[in-house]
């Protein structure tokens, strides 16, 4: 059923930056859990999207192991959820999550150009403590945060914050990809313009 499939690549476009739950996918999209299933391998064999895995340490914590869903195209995320122009991506409540999907592309593609494989993971807990992209960076582990705003504020830190509390084993460098265009040296982490990346990169080398 065609109408039914496009509903169901919508409800995905709707879900970005979100933990993959497909029995409510399916729900929605009024299908079963296995169709549900073997529509979603067919989106990632396409490479339409992609599910990123939770990271496989638990640090003695309930670590979440529902994967995250996003799209390996935003342009297309957003057409499908209906925005046209700059002033509807602004105004819409996924900004938010259509801009880390975009930064964790980045991610992605750096990741592919370097290795064959991903190694990206995020991190989150039963009491939705979280870290948008966990990687490992030779001896370090790199730990970022995403967030779409253009005014740095603290809260941008707070899972940054609570990882460094939990992971006490390995070394960390912390980064904080935001909205706005200044590039700033905290104590605590480094904060990048999500258009700096080459930043961020720069320091693997």
């Amino acid at each position: 059923d065609l109408s039914s499939f496009q509903k169901f690549v919508r409800l995905c476009a709707g879900r970005v930056g979100q933990l993959l739950n497909i029995s409510s996918l399916g729900n929605e999209a009024g299908v079963s859990h296995t169709t549900a299933r073997e529509w979603l391998s067919l989106l990632e064999a396409s490479y339409i999207v992609f599910l990123l895995p939770p990271h496989h340490k638990n640090y003695n914590k309930r670590i979440t192991k529902a994967p995250k869903l996003y799209f390996y195209d935003v342009g297309l995320a957003a057409y499908l959820l209906g925005i046209e122009t700059v002033k509807q991506m602004q105004r819409d409540p996924l900004r938010g999550s259509l801009f880390e999907n975009l930064v964790v592309i980045e991610f992605l593609k750096r990741q592919y150009e370097e290795v064959s494989r991903s190694n990206l993971s995020f991190f989150r807990d039963s009491n939705q403590n979280e870290v948008d992209l966990i990687l490992p960076s030779g001896n370090d582990l790199w730990a970022v945060e995403i967030k779409s705003g253009q005014t740095i504020a603290s809260d941008f830190f707070k899972g940054l914050n609570y990882f460094k509390g939990v992971n006490k084993e390995e070394h960390l460098k912390n980064f904080v990809v935001y909205g706005g265009d200044q590039i700033q040296k905290r104590s605590f982490a480094q904060v990048v313009p999500w258009d700096e990346l080459d930043t961020i990169f720069s320091a693997k080398k």
